[in-house]
């Protein structure tokens, strides 16, 4: 292989990397807002791992310290650094395939996890005194008014104590209470889905780009061996 098709695969290789790294230090900072101003994560406790903002920040970490070992492998043409990343990206890429596989899987066990959850979350924000359980009762409140739903299934799930965020219209302490009848489920279910749309969309882009990268990365390795470089 000649220099001009080695500067045209190193080039690539730094250009598609950067990329990667811009990505996932992107999807860190977006995941990392969406902690801080996620009004669910108290109410859904069971599969907080695959929760939207976790996975982001998790996925974006692993991304971006992979794609840096990538760069300056290419930069400084280090076979040392070139085979790591190669073999880093490898796991990589097999644990994105398994993540998916295990939702395409167990989605319907997650739907199952969620509505426990959330029916555990009802619960205990009935039977809490006033001052107690306030991270929990904040959030459900805060689902309520943003959703414009009421109990998990409906409004029955409250059993009369419905709280003044189910209500529909101001002022809200006039009796009777109008209340928003549909349920929390179906809405938080379907906000979880579109997060997860958009996750999953993210994740194959850069899966593809980093399949690039992974193939570039063969004959490079390869022309730095049996030139001997790499290691200075």
């Amino acid at each position: 292989m000649n220099r001009t098709c080695v500067n045209c695969f190193k080039t690539l290789l730094i250009s598609l990397n950067f990329l990667c790294w811009l990505c996932g230090m992107f999807v860190v900072a977006f995941g990392e807002f969406q902690m801080m101003h996620s009004k669910f994560a108290s109410l859904v406790t069971t599969f907080w791992p695959i929760f939207p903002a976790n996975t982001l920040v998790v996925t974006g970490t692993i991304v971006t310290c992979v794609c840096y070992l990538g760069v300056l492998g290419g930069m400084k043409e280090n076979r040392c650094m070139l085979i790591s990343f190669f073999v880093l990206l490898f796991i990589l890429m097999l644990v994105e395939l398994a993540m998916a596989c295990v939702f395409l899987v167990y989605s319907r066990e997650i739907d199952t996890y969620f509505e426990k959850d959330l029916m555990r979350s009802l619960e205990i924000y009935r039977h809490s005194i006033p001052e107690s359980n306030k991270t929990v009762k904040d959030d459900f409140d805060a689902v309520q008014h943003l959703f414009r739903c009421c109990g998990v299934h409906g409004v029955a799930d409250w059993k009369g104590d419905v709280p003044i965020s189910c209500c529909t219209k101001n002022p809200c302490n006039n009796l009777p209470q109008t209340n928003w009848q549909e349920g929390c489920l179906f809405k938080l279910r379907d906000w979880f889905a579109t997060n997860y749309v958009s996750t999953g969309a993210g994740v194959v882009t850069m899966f593809l780009i980093q399949f690039i990268c992974l193939c570039i990365t063969i004959p490079l390795f390869c022309h730095f061996s049996r030139r001997g470089l790499g290691y200075q």
